[in-house]
């Protein structure tokens, strides 16, 4: 039988993660399955969880006025869903539902925010992973800001 702590060690997220940071960090782990169109989490809300993604896609989207949500970004397998838990004010800054069948391992963030707080070794190991995943969505959010100014820059002669 796979166990809680497997499944995170096979997470590219948490490859080479110390085994007892990964035992620990099981205690607050769950499986969890969403099927297409489930709203994970809306823009603003409580950010209690994340999710380590192992199968499917999900949609990162934000609001915009009365035109409705725009697409932000797509989250597939291996990736992480969710950073708004680990920075105050722990509110959702976007929006996700699930493209697809979702498998993924959902993680309680107030448990594992005191895990951090008590294990300073863990705690840093996780906030470095986890700013790697703030770092490649402001990467990513601004080639596609690139991109829209771009093409709506008229050509210059």
């Amino acid at each position: 039988m796979t166990t809680a702590s497997d499944l995170l060690a096979a997470h590219p997220f948490l490859v080479d993660m110390p085994e007892q940071h990964l035992l620990r960090l099981s205690y607050w782990c769950r499986r969890a399955v969403f099927q297409p169109g489930t709203r994970l989490f809306n823009e603003g809300s409580k950010a209690d969880r994340f999710w380590l993604i192992r199968e499917g896609e999900v949609r990162l989207d934000a609001r915009a006025d009365d035109d409705g949500d725009i697409i932000v970004e797509t989250v597939g397998a291996g990736r992480v869903l969710g950073w708004s838990w680990m920075f105050p004010p722990y509110r959702w800054r976007f929006g996700a539902t699930a493209m697809s069948s979702v498998l993924a391992i959902e993680c309680d963030a107030t448990g594992i925010r005191g895990l951090c707080d008590a294990d300073a070794d863990l705690g840093y190991d996780l906030t470095r992973r986890m700013t790697c995943v703030v770092i490649d969505r402001l990467q990513s959010t601004r080639m596609r800001l690139l991109c829209a100014a771009q093409a709506t820059t008229p050509d210059q002669p």
